[in-house]
């Protein structure tokens, strides 16, 4: 479960970091893009904050 959520977390970055500075989006197209990758970046930290806790 752990690597997944790695993945995700790192594949949210990504899509973040390309959305901000190469993707040619503009209005809503660009907003929705930031808050899918954001809701994934959330949902991956909160994972691994959770699976890390049972540990």
């Amino acid at each position: 479960m752990k690597p997944a959520l790695w993945l995700l977390l790192a594949i949210s970055t990504a899509a973040a970091v390309y959305i901000s500075t190469f993707a040619d989006y503009t209005g809503t197209t660009r907003v929705l893009a930031s808050v899918g990758s954001g809701i994934v970046f959330v949902g991956s930290a909160l994972g691994l904050w959770l699976n890390n806790s049972k540990d």
